[in-house]
C-alpha cells in the first residue's frame, strides 16, 4: 500500500523567532565587545560585561517574544468574539461584508449570492473568512507565546555566544580576537540570511549579504561609540 505524500512547509513563526533572537543577540554582544576592546585591555572586564549583556538580552528578548505573541493571541480572541456578536446582531452588515470579499475575488450575480448563502450556512467558515480577509488577523495557538519565548531566548543565547568565542580562545590577543569575532559574526549572519532565502523566497547569496551588512553595521556601531568614548570621556 502506497503512503500518501506529505507536504512539509516551514513554520513562519519559528523562522522569524529564530532570526530575531540570533541576530539580536549576535549584534548586541558584538557591539559591546568591540566597544570594550577599544576602551580596555582587561579581559576580565570584557568577559563580565559581555556575559552580563548575554544574560540580560536573552531574558529580555524571550520575555518580549512571549508577551508580544500573547498580546496577538488576545487580540485575535477579542476580535473573534466581536465578530461573532456582529454575525448575531447585525447579520445584514456581515452578509454584505462577505459579499464584498467574494466580489473582489471575481464572483458576480447569482454565483456570488450562492457563495454568500453557503458561507452564511456555515458560521465557523464565515467567521474564519472574516477574521482572515476582513480583519487580516491570523490565529495564534494557545502554546505559541511560550514556544516563541523559548525559541527567541535560546536563539539569543546562541547568537550572543558567537562573537564571544574568539575572546575565550585568544584571551591575551584582544585585538586579534576582535577581528576574528567580526569575521565569525559575519559568517554567522550570512548563514542566517542564506537559510532564510532557502526556506522562504529569494537569492541565497543576496539574502546572506544583506544580513551581513545590516548586522555588522549595527554591531560596528559599538566600535564607533567605544572609540569616541575612549577619546573624549575621562
Amino acid at each position: 500500500m502506497m503512503s500518501t505524500p506529505q507536504e512539509h512547509h516551514p513554520q513562519a513563526t519559528l523562522l522569524s523567532d529564530f532570526i530575531l533572537g540570533s541576530q539580536d543577540g549576535l549584534v548586541n554582544v558584538l557591539g559591546i565587545l568591540l566597544g570594550l576592546v577599544i576602551s580596555t585591555d582587561n579581559v576580565r572586564i570584557i568577559y563580565i560585561a559581555a556575559l552580563a549583556a548575554l544574560a540580560a538580552e536573552s531574558i529580555s528578548m524571550g520575555a518580549v517574544a512571549y508577551t508580544s505573541t500573547r498580546a496577538r493571541r488576545l487580540l485575535y480572541l477579542s476580535e473573534q468574539q466581536r465578530e461573532l456578536a456582529e454575525m448575531r446582531d447585525v447579520p445584514d452588515i456581515e452578509r454584505e461584508e462577505v459579499r464584498t470579499i467574494f466580489r473582489d475575488w471575481g464572483w458576480e450575480g447569482e454565483e456570488l449570492e450562492e457563495m454568500v448563502r453557503k458561507f452564511e450556512a456555515r458560521p465557523r467558515a464565515m467567521l474564519d473568512l472574516m477574521m482572515a480577509f476582513e480583519l487580516h488577523l491570523a490565529p495564534v495557538p494557545e502554546d505559541q507565546p511560550l514556544h516563541s519565548g523559548l525559541i527567541v531566548f535560546a536563539a539569543t543565547v546562541v547568537g550572543s555566544f558567537i562573537p564571544l568565542v574568539p575572546f575565550f580562545l585568544l584571551p591575551t590577543m584582544l585585538h586579534t580576537a576582535a577581528v576574528v569575532s567580526v569575521i565569525l559574526s559575519g559568517a554567522m549572519l550570512f548563514a542566517v540570511g542564506w537559510y532564510e532565502a532557502r526556506t522562504t523566497l529569494g537569492i541565497t547569496w543576496q539574502s546572506g549579504l544583506r544580513m551581513v551588512v545590516i548586522g555588522l553595521a549595527a554591531g560596528l556601531g559599538g566600535f564607533a561609540i567605544g572609540l569616541l568614548a575612549n577619546a573624549h570621556v575621562i
